[in-house]
């Protein structure tokens, strides 16, 4: 474990969507539950505190898959604030740049008015920017959309005080051996890698020293494999996300939070 002062927060509740969620991120198993970046920072903060003999970590989890950023910030943002915790991370905005007539400005004002009213209240935040996809032929049409959200989420930051994690930034992350089949979420590897961004984020040292690497480069992909493998993203998984937004229905509708109580974190 890496030396210095034990992190100072005692609550940390987590808001977002499928990215905080910890989908494709279920290490005993599809079946099993999901885990995440969120999960993992929040054991390596608990980790820290005990290994200090401070009581552990209390941290709830109200990410749920699907959601734009204003139910983010109407749903989930009024009950953490009701949880009384001293962190929060507040990442969302994914899935609202997903759509080609998105006013990112209007997502940026409404985060930075739930972001002033967290830090009224005396809690720190975690934001953080949107991906890179520069290296996805076919989600990079996002990429205009999701540099302006970025530049927008480290003004707010620099305006209120904020932490931000910077994904855009991870070289790591460029690499597609970090992004499950559905080329929208991480791998556990990639959530793992994250998490250790976020340390680095909160102003601490991380637990990976190689944790934005860049991994070992893999021989070139024929041009038909790619096409192949393209297919049956557009065939498993694209179709099926851009049905669901035709009939107005989303991945996470019945769901709730995983996590929706702050309990120690052992």
């Amino acid at each position: 474990m890496p030396d210095g002062p034990a992190p100072r927060w005692t609550r940390y509740v987590a808001c977002g969507d499928s990215f905080t969620e910890g989908l494709w991120d279920a290490p005993d198993g599809e079946d099993g539950p999901l885990r995440g970046w969120a999960d993992q920072l929040a054991s390596h903060l608990s980790a820290r505190r005990t290994a200090a003999d401070l009581p552990a970590l209390e941290y709830a989890n109200l990410a749920v898959r699907g959601r734009l950023m204003r139910p983010i910030l109407t749903e989930q943002v009024p009950v953490a604030r009701g949880l009384s915790p001293d962190l929060v991370s507040l990442v969302g905005g994914g899935n609202d740049v997903l759509r080609p007539s998105v006013d990112v400005d209007r997502v940026a004002a409404d985060l930075e008015r739930a972001v002033a009213r967290l830090r009224a209240d005396g809690t720190d935040v975690l934001l953080s920017t949107g991906f890179d996809a520069r290296e996805s032929p076919l989600v990079r049409t996002t990429r205009s959309r999701t540099g302006v959200f970025s530049a927008h989420v480290w003004s707010i930051a620099r305006r209120h005080g904020a932490y931000v994690l910077d994904l855009w930034g991870m070289r790591s992350l460029l690499d597609w051996r970090m992004w499950s089949e559905d080329r929208i979420h991480l791998t556990t590897d990639g959530h793992a890698r994250v998490a250790q961004a976020a340390l680095v984020a909160l102003g601490l040292p991380p637990d990976r020293p190689d944790w934005d690497d860049p991994l070992a480069p893999l021989p070139p992909v024929p041009r038909v494999e790619r096409a192949r493998a393209d297919a049956r993203w557009l065939r498993d998984h694209a179709y099926p996300w851009a049905t669901r937004r035709l009939r107005r229905q989303s991945s996470g509708d019945s769901r709730v939070a995983k996590r929706p109580e702050p309990l120690p974190v052992e």
